[in-house]
């Protein structure tokens, strides 16, 4: 069977039963973008402003997977979105990455505004006729 353009091979064959298959693997090569955006931030700090060439090069191929798996999600997922969801689970992540390595504090009010920032999430996808199902 052919597969249509934007599919993967597996996923052709299951798109004709699960019509969301496409978007599933976007979903997928989102969450691939936002692994490898924070990996490439949290390597930032090592980088010791790109003078440690080890760290340095985690962050320039980090951001470069990290996009390029973004613009495969962007062939499906609109870029508000995507961008939402990118922005929302890069900041969460980054900051619990902050507090548990690097021992970095978060107060209330920082818990309480990601919080805030992950509800806002969850109301795009659950009731926003822009996110794409």
């Amino acid at each position: 069977m052919q597969g249509k353009p934007g599919f993967s091979a597996p996923c052709s064959r299951l798109a004709t039963r699960f019509p969301g298959c496409t978007h599933m693997n976007a979903y997928v090569y989102l969450a691939l973008a936002i692994a490898a955006e924070v990996i490439a931030t949290s390597a930032l700090k090592a980088s010791e402003g790109f003078t440690r060439p080890g760290p340095s090069l985690l962050v320039a191929a980090g951001y470069g997977i990290a996009f390029y798996f973004l613009s495969l999600t962007l062939k499906t997922v609109p870029v508000g979105v995507a961008y939402a969801i990118w922005s929302g689970a890069g900041i969460v992540l980054i900051a619990l990455i902050g507090w548990v390595v690097l021992k970095q504090p978060l107060d209330l009010p920082a818990v309480l505004g990601m919080g805030l920032i992950v509800a806002g999430v969850a109301v795009i996808q659950l009731f926003s006729k822009a996110a794409a199902h």
